[in-house]
């Protein structure tokens, strides 16, 4: 018998130590999310690998699994925490160690298992932690599979058949980049600074970059989980301005930016330019559709609307679908639709073959831009970005907002916008021309001009962004007409960044 877990416990007392904690909330979309110690606790984790192996029973999956983790300072505990769960559920553990997200996606592949849990927080801020998990590769889960995990969890519904094992895949780093690098050397040594923002990245993506023939120039690549200088998420502006300043610095060709955990990568350009990673997926869209006319791709619903109307795409017969956010929702769109690649705004890339296996890799996106610029020769990456039309664009803005509240904001701010277009008001001087409710709503206006709200999966944050094909008067008007819709909400707090 496993008691059900508290949402709330004491630290520092007997019942802390003796019972699971574990908060409703971190039971994300597509993944899982808390602060530990504060949310949920290493008996909460364990409780949370029962779970998983008790879902994978249910599910009539083969019961092995890879476990990895991210580079935090309690991280190795998580993972002993759920793998102690997993084996009571009876499940064989593949542990691959310190690893990048992708990394245990590969190991699904490369072992030949079924099954996989992350332990990671991806780019949150030091003090939180979670998990990625899958059971079916190269797919993670999504709201039904965490809808019942948390019923699984929470209600203390465990089969706990045991008979599990555990086995450490030594040196599992070295298959991932042998992976990554049993292809052609780049032409040339092209000049790149790879940023890590102290984060796991860094103990694999340089040398991966440079044994494919790139001059590369690391920064913030030491591990060190209290992130001293800014947080590793390549949406983040102050890890974009280190990464400019360091490409101005040293004359590179382009900065890359790797987030906590491997799978996204940001970019700057030889001016140091930061380049937001959908108009990056429209330029790589450009030169995969040369190569393969009549191209499928998926994005978000936070991406520019460059990939319905630029010329380049059209003229290769590109295809677009915009779908929900969330790297779980675009993973599934990209299988569902066969399409060659899924972008999302935050910098998740997936590639299917030939490129990819249909996972968010970082460092597969990192190269797939080296090719882009070895495609090339006689263009810049500023020069590529200057081929692209003109639009004017937001980072990611996030408002704060609870995540027992965020999603009801969500439903009232979407009814706003539609009585607003049934009556005919305008929005920031424009009139109304579409409303897409696929993920929260994004309001389009008649010059194209539009501004996006849904609710973040992972944190207690709204998501906000704006973009405007007219001029950058217009951004603005489109933010303040969104942020004033936002504010007739009081549970909706300030912004971490505005324009």
């Amino acid at each position: 018998m496993f008691l059900k877990p508290e949402a709330a416990l004491m630290p520092n007392t007997l019942a802390y130590e003796s019972k699971p904690m574990v908060k409703a909330t971190g039971f994300r979309e597509y993944d899982a999310r808390w602060l530990f110690e504060k949310e949920i606790n290493l008996m909460g984790m364990q409780a949370l690998g029962m779970g998983i192996g008790t879902l994978m029973h249910e599910r009539g999956v083969r019961p092995e699994i890879v476990v990895g983790h991210d580079f935090r300072g309690y991280s190795a505990s998580i993972k002993m925490a759920v793998m102690n769960g997993l084996m009571a559920a009876g499940i064989n553990v593949h542990d691959i160690g310190l690893a990048l997200s992708p990394m245990a996606y590969f190991a699904q592949f490369a072992l030949d298992v079924p099954a996989v849990a992350m332990i990671t927080a991806s780019h949150n801020d030091n003090g939180w932690t979670g998990v990625k998990m899958g059971i079916e590769r190269p797919l993670t889960f999504g709201p039904d599979e965490m809808a019942r995990l948390k019923e699984i969890v929470l209600e203390a519904k465990f089969d706990l058949k045991g008979g599990g094992s555990y086995r450490f895949v030594d040196n599992f780093p070295e298959v991932y980049a042998k992976d990554l690098t049993d292809r052609a050397r780049f032409k040339r040594p092209i000049k790149v600074v790879a940023a890590c923002g102290n984060g796991t990245a860094g103990a694999f993506a340089p040398a991966i970059l440079e044994a494919l023939g790139a001059e590369v120039i690391p920064l913030d690549a030491e591990l060190d989980h209290t992130f001293p200088r800014y947080n590793p998420n390549p949406e983040d502006m102050k890890m974009l301005h280190a990464l400019r300043d360091k490409v101005l610095e040293t004359g590179a060709e382009v900065g890359l930016g790797f987030d906590g955990d491997g799978d996204r990568c940001g970019v700057v350009d030889n001016e140091g330019e930061e380049i937001f990673a959908d108009k990056v997926g429209v330029m790589l869209a450009r030169d995969i559709s040369a190569r393969h006319p009549g191209a499928q791709f998926v994005v978000d619903v936070k991406s520019t609307g460059l990939f319905n109307t630029d010329p380049v795409l059209k003229q290769n017969g590109a295809k677009t679908d915009y779908f929900k956010t969330g790297h779980s929702y675009i993973k599934r769109r990209v299988k569902e639709l066969d399409a060659i690649v899924g972008f999302e705004k935050s910098g998740h890339y997936f590639f299917n073959p030939p490129i990819g296996r249909g996972y968010d890799d970082g460092l597969v996106s990192a190269i797939a831009i080296l090719d882009m610029l070895d495609h090339n020769p006689d263009k810049t990456m500023a020069d590529l970005r200057r081929d692209l039309p003109m639009t004017w664009g937001s980072p990611t803005m996030a408002p704060k907002c609870a995540d027992e509240v965020k999603y009801d904001v969500v439903d009232r701010v979407v009814a706003r916008f539609k009585d607003m277009k049934d009556k005919g008001e305008k929005v920031g001087g424009s009139a109304i021309t579409d409303l897409i409710t696929v993920n929260g709503v994004r309001v389009v206006t008649e010059d194209g001009t539009w501004g996006l709200v849904r609710a973040s999966s992972n944190k207690p944050e709204l998501v906000v962004v704006v973009e405007s094909p007219a001029s950058k008067e217009r951004l603005h008007e489109m933010f303040h007409a969104v942020d004033g819709v936002l504010r007739e909400n009081e549970e909706v707090g300030e912004y971490n960044q505005t324009l």
